[in-house]
């Protein structure tokens, strides 16, 4: 069995106050995915503790969005962001290759997309930028894995709603950045003809949610208000071999470790 979670944390150093160690501990993942770590390399090693290795992407900018990826297994290889990406952006990508526990080879990705806002086209069209740089990097691991039988698993925060299922609120929010119809497409093409499986999805089948992000302001958590922006695809094959995907809901608004629930995927490997 091997297991691989993504979380956007939303600022390490406060996920780990509020429990980001219990769940570590329970849940155990091989590979972790981190967005939003809003801290130096060393803080996040030292909270992490032994047993990992860690490869990050910090934010030009402290306390910005930077995106790392934590995994038992040795790293053979690290790539950190996305040729063309305009330097303006808010998105992050980092992507690490290490051996799965039969062998195989295996890359992973971490990638955090910024929000977005509607009423600012220029904020948009950088969005859909590294939407398209990161479309295109996608389809270039899509032909490695056709060449080499690699597995490869992307998981973060694209803060994107793809349908009516993913966002409580969807009539609210047709005019919402996270669910345009224009940043819905990517999703579409991607899980459509371009040969990616949203695992969340498949395995939860044609009901709403599961959620897995919720506004702190009001209620939005007691009433279930969410929506699914946080994702883990994988490739058709990778997919086949996927036992179970989890989002771990806290059960209490005082309890939460983030404004995002982890999402945990285990494979049969």
């Amino acid at each position: 069995m091997f297991s691989i979670a993504t979380v956007n944390v939303n600022g390490v150093r406060a996920a780990y106050r509020r429990g980001l160690q219990g769940w570590i501990d329970t849940q155990d993942p091989d590979v972790l995915l981190l967005q939003e770590v809003r801290a130096e390399t060393s803080i996040l090693t030292d909270h992490l503790g032994d047993g990992w290795h860690v490869v990050h992407a910090e934010a030009p900018a402290k306390g910005r969005a930077g995106v790392a990826i934590a995994t038992r297994r040795p790293v053979e290889a690290v790539r950190i962001g996305l040729e063309g990406a305009a330097p303006a952006s808010g998105g992050r990508w980092i992507e690490a290759d290490l051996l799965t526990p039969d062998g195989r080879h295996a890359t992973v990705v971490s990638v955090y997309v910024h929000t977005g806002t509607a009423d600012e086209p220029e904020h948009m069209a950088l969005k859909y930028g590294f939407l398209d740089v990161m479309e295109k990097r996608m389809a270039q691991l899509r032909e490695l894995a056709e060449l080499d039988g690699r597995r490869l698993i992307i998981g973060g925060d694209l803060n994107i709603g793809h349908t009516e299922r993913d966002i409580k609120n969807w009539k609210g929010n047709l005019k919402t950045s996270g669910f345009l119809p224009e940043e819905r497409a990517y999703l579409t093409r991607w899980f459509s003809g371009a040969g990616w499986v949203d695992l969340g999805r498949a395995h939860a089948g044609d009901v709403a949610g599961p959620y897995t992000w919720w506004s702190y302001r009001g209620k939005a958590f007691d009433n279930d208000a969410g929506w699914r922006i946080d994702y883990l695809l994988a490739d058709p094959g990778t997919a086949a071999e996927v036992r179970d995907v989890t989002v771990d809901r806290e059960p209490s608004y005082d309890v939460r470790i983030s404004d995002h629930a982890p999402v945990r995927a285990r494979l049969d490997i």
